[in-house]
């Protein structure tokens, strides 16, 4: 961790707010190098993670020989020490509003859809899949409803709150992406799905889908880490 030097972000190619980080890393033009970490394995409660992140979360940025830890607060710190281009508004109330649908997102419906806690909520109950995948749809439906007139009283176009994508797209993306993976349809929210058109097409958000960095399944099967450049 030396000033100057490539950040280096730990993430998963599939984790929500791993893939919010790629978002405001690329929206910012800063070249970064990855170290995936395989949640499905267990790494995140490794010794040798742990040693990075005590939380053992995803994701963790090393950045201007500081190590970060927590997808908002890396946001933050990315807007505050790189300004331009703004993920926030200029406008106070408008830079409420996008903290308000990021916190919705962050706070509100990505914990209690956590892998590891309805893993747990799962266990107590004895419920197996068809239980899982009620409850995430139960749960992200009622959270991106309300993130639905969060947006719509937002009033951005075509972004969340405006011309440029920001710190609310940043978060938003990655739940959509999230909800079709446990069988939603975006498109019942016409605001949000309104919202993720335009930002899909955006070409450093487009860099930051998981799909461009999802791993071999030979190094799935072998825990093999690699750093790769972005």
């Amino acid at each position: 961790m030396t000033p100057g030097s490539r950040p280096l972000l730990y993430d998963y190619w599939r984790s929500s707010a791993s893939y919010r980080v790629r978002i405001g890393l690329s929206l910012k033009g800063l070249a970064y190098d990855r170290r995936p970490v395989d949640l499905l394995a267990g790494a995140q409660h490794g010794e040798a993670y742990r040693a990075v992140n005590p939380q053992g979360l995803l994701p963790s940025l090393e950045i201007d020989g500081l190590r970060l830890t927590q997808s908002l607060a890396i946001l933050e710190y990315l807007e505050e020490t790189r300004p331009e281009p703004p993920l926030l508004p200029a406008v106070p109330a408008e830079r409420a509003q996008a903290r308000a649908i990021a916190l919705s997102i962050a706070a509100e419906v990505h914990p209690l859809c956590n892998p590891g806690f309805v893993a747990r909520v799962m266990e107590l109950a004895e419920g197996g899949g068809v239980a899982r995948k009620a409850w995430m749809q139960e749960r992200m439906s009622l959270g991106l409803t309300a993130v639905e007139h969060l947006a719509s009283e937002a009033g951005g176009d075509p972004f969340a709150l405006g011309e440029t994508p920001g710190l609310a797209d940043c978060l938003l993306v990655p739940q959509l992406y999230n909800a079709r993976r446990w069988g939603l349809d975006p498109a019942v929210w016409p605001r949000l799905h309104a919202i993720e058109t335009a930002c899909v097409v955006h070409p450093a958000i487009a860099a930051a889908h998981p799909d461009r960095f999802k791993p071999a399944q030979r190094a799935i099967q072998s825990g093999e880490e690699t750093c790769l450049s972005h």
